[in-house]
């Protein structure tokens, strides 16, 4: 009989403390989705490292098969992987080789585990 009295006055005294608070409403933030965007290129000659770069620039992650180029010149070949490499350090990107006829190529916001 004691210990019901004792907790009612401290159930009450509780919600009594909590009637003269302030509420404050928190709304969730709504999370904001974004796709990781991945494209596989050929790199079949010099001129396409143009098209790759603007990948880059646009976010994607890149998949370049060099084995094209490779087959037919490799002085080319090192010419056009030097642009993209200058191009992903620009970005604060990333650039692997992957096995023997592929590169992979990062903007800033991936970077590849090695």
């Amino acid at each position: 009989m004691v210990f019901k009295k004792i907790i009612e006055k401290v159930s009450k005294r509780k919600k009594d403390e909590f009637e003269d608070e302030d509420v404050i409403e928190v709304t969730p933030v709504k999370e904001v989705e974004r796709k990781v965007m991945v494209k596989v290129e050929k790199l079949k000659e010099f001129a396409d490292t143009d098209r790759i770069q603007g990948l880059l620039r646009e976010g994607y992650i890149v998949f370049v098969s060099i084995k094209d180029l490779k087959d037919r010149d490799l002085s080319e070949l090192k010419r056009a992987i030097d642009k993209l490499k200058r191009t992903v350090l620009a970005l604060n990107g990333d650039i692997v080789g992957v096995e023997e006829d592929f590169i992979v190529l990062t903007p800033g916001y991936a970077k590849i585990a090695r």
